[in-house]
């Protein structure tokens, strides 16, 4: 099995080294909605979302998904869809999949407090592009567009997102 193992130094997949960016918050065990931290542990990679108008499907494994314009994420504690994939029009808070920004053109979806969450234990633990290198994020994995294309062309159902304490 390869795992991704992202530390705060840097990631490690398939015999490479990435640099990459986590939650501003730093790494936790103790992870809460809006904390902006990295949940420490073993989770696994359960999907991935991509902007078809700005990556081909082709460049991508076939289980991936297209982002449509409606396509959300719920992260309202409140929400009976918490911290799941939604769509527009939606009634509590939310963010949008499809940013007019590139962060969001590929997304690896992490089983954190995913499918059966607990709300307030955080939401929306994505891989995804970084704004710029190394920049911190909400909570989230990020990497280099190129990387992080070069990472999901290789993953298999089994690769596993490590985040050691």
């Amino acid at each position: 099995m390869t795992d991704l193992v992202v530390t705060r130094w840097g990631a490690r997949f398939a015999g490479r080294r990435f640099p990459c960016a986590i939650g501003r918050g730093g790494l936790t065990r103790t992870k809460r909605e809006g904390d902006g931290a990295t949940p420490i542990g073993t989770h696994r990679i359960v999907g991935m979302l991509y902007r078809p108008d700005r990556i081909a499907a082709s460049a991508l494994p076939d289980w991936a998904l297209p982002i449509g314009p409606a396509d959300l994420w719920s992260d309202d504690i409140r929400d009976p869809d918490y911290n799941l994939m939604v769509r527009a029009p939606h009634p509590f808070s939310h963010e949008a999949l499809r940013r007019p920004d590139p962060l969001y053109d590929l997304i690896l979806i992490t089983d954190w407090n995913w499918p059966y969450s607990v709300p307030g234990r955080g939401s929306a633990i994505f891989l995804h592009r970084w704004r710029k290198p190394r920049h911190p994020t909400a909570g989230c994995v990020a990497f280099d567009p190129a990387d992080l294309l070069w990472i999901a062309r290789r993953l298999r159902h089994s690769t596993r997102l490590v985040i050691p304490g």
